[in-house]
């Protein structure tokens, strides 16, 4: 229907199904507010094949939690932030690394980024970029996407480190490995 599709989102549940952001403890989330997708209606699966622990996470009652952070609008339209795994909670709140990718990928001499987590010096979780440059002066390049960053982002989004690599680790298919670059920024650097 004209006007019904609305960019960047998944638009409104069709008719027999029902969708709903929940918190962390499973209750209906405020419109607003972030939480886990999950939806319910006739031909939603049983479970997966074979796969009882996936299943028993996934598949809660007639509910099957899709994995992803959401948020629902005021108009009852539904935006995905990311899956559940890469959300990170950053100072009480939850950030999706896309939003601070975003930023971080229009500075120029950026080639590419990836926002992970990793423990602080408080034992807290921090944000750290981790960028692949095009060229130049790693130091200037570090003020630039600080600068942008404080121009853009509230103070709980803004990256705590900039790490500068030489490229960013993928699959044979060319898929962001995250986790890798979580283990590789907790190790020291000699």
């Amino acid at each position: 229907r004209p006007g019904e599709c609305a960019p960047g989102t998944l638009g409104r549940p069709v008719p027999g199904y029902e969708v709903q952001v929940v918190d962390e403890d499973g209750a209906p989330a405020a419109r607003g507010e972030i939480g886990a997708l999950r939806v319910r209606g006739d031909s939603i699966a049983a479970g997966y094949w074979q796969r009882s622990e996936a299943t028993r996470r996934a598949f809660q009652g007639e509910w099957f939690v899709t994995g992803d952070q959401a948020v629902e609008s005021a108009d009852g339209r539904f935006r995905v932030l990311g899956r559940t795994d890469d959300m990170l909670k950053v100072s009480g709140q939850w950030v999706s690394p896309l939003d601070v990718e975003n930023v971080v990928a229009g500075v120029d001499a950026v080639r590419e980024c990836a926002v992970v987590g990793a423990a602080g010096d408080s034992g807290l979780i921090e944000l750290v970029a981790c960028v692949v440059a095009t060229a130049g002066d790693v130091e200037r390049l570090r003020e630039r996407i600080d600068r942008a960053c404080a121009e853009a982002l509230p103070r709980f989004k803004r990256p705590k480190r900039i790490v500068v690599l030489d490229a960013l680790p993928r699959t044979a298919t060319g898929k962001l490995q995250r986790f890798v670059l979580r283990d590789a920024i907790r190790r020291p650097t000699p």
